[in-house]
């Protein structure tokens, strides 16, 4: 019961920030452009900061170098899940311009925007190389393989590698991620007061990116929304099957604790985000991507308690 009520207390704190920016972005706080600027600031600036800061300030030579024993769950996993997506997909016909948009929803998380503050909120900060491992596994597999599925739903012949690839999935955070890791391994340090601003400036991460959240959920618009067959099958992907595939792998590698809470966690998280966005680029059904990612976020009130329940109750 304690850990569950752990777990609803770190959800409450989290949706108390998210509920903040969905009421400033219903009074006219936040237009489009404040949400980009919100966007580019978490992603290009406060998280890749956080990441460095984050990893010279808890971690040595040592504790970097176990990490790499988690990296086959994550990519066991999607790699798993995204096949079982595929198969369910074409077992309930859904429509061929929407396939890679469920199979994204069905196998990938929100680990950035949701699946790190949220995990910050449970664990604390000594899980934050745990999320990054998922989440260099997570975006591989969205700009590498999802991003070119998403693509074709629309039509559209996109190269499965390409400089665009590259550069997505060599994302600011994930940089800040090798950077710090790099600085570790080498013995190298930033100066103090450069490594102070680096961590005053991370700590803005977890507010706006909630914030973010909010903001995109106040402009939802709910009569679109039916929980048809595809809806409640795309969610079974996300909160069942992907955490019980993790569930299944775990017992078979040495390692951490807080690394299979981490693992659990985030593949029990929301759609990406990102979906949608890349829905719309390549003219794919962005509005369906939207639909499920909002009932992704909108549920994981109800499953992050569950599965902090199963690991600790």
């Amino acid at each position: 019961m304690d850990a569950v009520m752990h777990a609803f207390s770190g959800i409450v704190t989290v949706f108390i920030i998210i509920a903040t920016g969905f009421v400033l972005s219903k009074r006219g706080w936040f237009d489009d452009k404040s949400t980009s600027l919100i966007a580019n600031l978490v992603t290009q600036i406060t998280l890749p900061t956080y990441m460095m800061a984050n990893i010279l300030n808890n971690f040595t030579h040592d504790s970097l170098l176990a990490l790499s024993r988690g990296l086959p769950i994550p990519i066991l996993s999607m790699s798993i899940g995204y096949g079982i997506g595929h198969l369910v997909a074409r077992l309930i016909h859904v429509q061929a311009q929407r396939r890679g948009i469920f199979c994204s929803v069905f196998f990938l998380s929100n680990v950035i925007f949701i699946g790190l503050p949220l995990s910050l909120a449970l664990f604390g900060e000594s899980c934050t190389p745990y999320v990054m491992v998922y989440y260099m596994v997570n975006t591989s597999f969205f700009w590498v393989i999802v991003a070119h599925d998403i693509a074709v739903d629309g039509g559209v012949k996109a190269p499965l590698i390409s400089k665009q690839t590259v550069k997505a999935v060599l994302s600011p955070p994930l940089l800040g991620f090798i950077f710090g890791v790099a600085f570790v391994l080498l013995g190298w340090s930033l100066p103090k007061p450069v490594l102070q601003s680096f961590t005053y400036i991370g700590n803005m991460t977890t507010p706006l990116a909630m914030f973010f959240i909010g903001i995109a959920i106040s402009k939802t618009n709910w009569n679109e929304i039916k929980l048809d067959r595809e809806i409640i099958v795309a969610m079974g992907g996300r909160y069942l099957v992907s955490p019980l595939i993790v569930l299944a792998l775990v017992p078979y590698f040495a390692v951490p604790h807080l690394m299979t809470e981490s693992f659990v966690m985030l593949s029990a998280m929301p759609a990406m985000t990102n979906t949608s966005i890349v829905a719309k680029y390549y003219g794919a059904d962005y509005k369906y991507a939207a639909i499920l990612t909002v009932v992704s976020t909108c549920l994981a009130v109800v499953f992050i308690p569950f599965y902090m329940w199963v690991l600790r109750g």
